[in-house]
């Protein structure tokens, strides 16, 4: 057996198969390139779900990471610590609010999200106790906890785990009337992704997002932007809000915050919102902590230069326009996406999303399907014209066999 088929043995018979990875085994990475065991070297087209938005091993990242590992990692928060004032401080003002909530999974914020909402509609806009709504996409992908899995319409994430957390409505994505109908006097919030990117990267219609803000302002429904994929720089701005000049009551981040190193998340919002909360009331031993913090502000530093979401626009204009020739061509039916990031449906006589991304691989380019016959685009920040251009070569030769 070689390496790669050993480890991935080893790996079979000893990790729950919660996942199943194609058959490469990475062992070292740098920009927007993976080597595996065996010295091959793959482009890599999916960059962690948008958590490598700035490519692995961004030399100001790592070395952030390491001046703070020689100084202080965990404090956790029963201290102040040195890093956390800045922290709070730079990403609220990045974000234009006003109050941060560290946590460390994007999941973990989407939980923080819901507890805040829930004690903003019964605090402050006085709902009736354990009468607090939350409407939601259907399509959507919040993370795979039990509350969350609770308002997934994706069977695969949802069967044989209930019972499940009441509370939410879901209705169809970018439908406002479907919207408009299902806020009560009981909704506090509305939880949305701007572009839905498990489900395919779906963009919605234009204006829906623009109306949904409208909407929640004039009913005092709080709106909650899950930026965890497609903000930070993937869609060519900050925050994929800002296509439509929206901005929400709270965004929750996660992913690219901790620059492809830790796992850094926050909800960040406004003090009258985020001021709900007094202490114990919810918490992290390690949200926070000042070795996320320290990476997390160097994200924080890039990001305002402006130069990621500048290049994410230029080269993500020019990844639609190839993929628009493929669709052109009759090889894929659909292309959906904004910036550096693609939703890629291939006509089903071509193959599955899954068989199409293990011919990448072949060709040393990795990408992820979803649902069927969709795959994933959405290549680290710092990718080259030329390598994404070398990786579009790729899809067209897997297309045309």
């Amino acid at each position: 057996m070689t390496t790669t088929e050993t480890l991935i043995a080893a790996a079979d018979a000893h990790s729950a198969h919660n996942y199943h990875p194609l058959p490469v085994v990475v062992a070292t990475a740098d920009g927007a390139w993976m080597t595996d065991v065996e010295g091959r070297r793959y482009l890599d087209l999916l960059a962690g779900y948008s958590a490598l938005n700035f490519g692995h091993g961004h030399r100001r990242l790592v070395a952030a990471a390491r001046a703070q590992l020689d100084r202080v990692t965990l404090t956790s928060r029963a201290f102040h610590h040195d890093r956390f004032a800045a922290f709070c401080t730079e990403l609220a003002e990045l974000c234009g609010m006003e109050m941060v909530l560290p946590m460390n999974t994007g999941v973990e914020a989407v939980e923080t999200a819901v507890k805040t909402a829930r004690k903003w509609g019964y605090r402050v806009k006085r709902v009736p106790a354990e009468m607090a709504k939350i409407v939601v996409a259907g399509g959507n992908f919040h993370g795979r906890t039990t509350t969350v899995i609770s308002f997934s319409t994706d069977p695969e994430a949802r069967a044989d785990f209930g019972p499940y957390t009441p509370g939410f409505e879901i209705v169809p994505y970018g439908d406002l009337t479907a919207m408009r109908e299902a806020l009560t006097e009981n909704t506090v919030a509305v939880l949305l992704e701007p572009i839905q990117g498990e489900a395919g990267v779906i963009v919605p219609p234009a204006g829906y997002l623009r109306a949904v803000r409208e909407l929640t302002r004039e009913r005092n429904v709080l709106f909650i932007a899950d930026e965890i994929q497609s903000g930070l720089g993937r869609t060519g701005r900050t925050f994929a809000c800002e296509h439509e000049g929206v901005v929400p009551d709270a965004y929750v981040l996660g992913k690219a915050l901790g620059g492809g190193i830790v796992p850094v998340s926050a909800v960040v919002s406004s003090a009258a919102v985020l001021g709900v909360f007094g202490p114990g009331e919810h918490g992290s031993t390690f949200g926070g902590n000042p070795l996320a913090c320290a990476v997390a502000l160097e994200v924080i530093a890039m990001l305002r230069s402006g130069e990621y979401q500048a290049r994410s626009a230029e080269l993500g204009e020019h990844l639609h326009r190839e993929l628009g020739g493929l669709l052109s061509a009759g090889k894929v039916t659909q292309v959906r996406g904004r910036g550096l990031w693609a939703g890629v449906d291939i006509d089903r006589r071509l193959g599955t999303g899954r068989q199409v991304s293990e011919r990448l691989m072949d060709r040393r380019v990795l990408v992820k399907d979803t649902h069927g016959s969709t795959i994933r685009i959405a290549p680290p920040l710092v990718i080259t014209k030329e390598d994404l251009d070398w990786g579009l070569d790729q899809l067209r030769a897997v297309l045309a066999t």
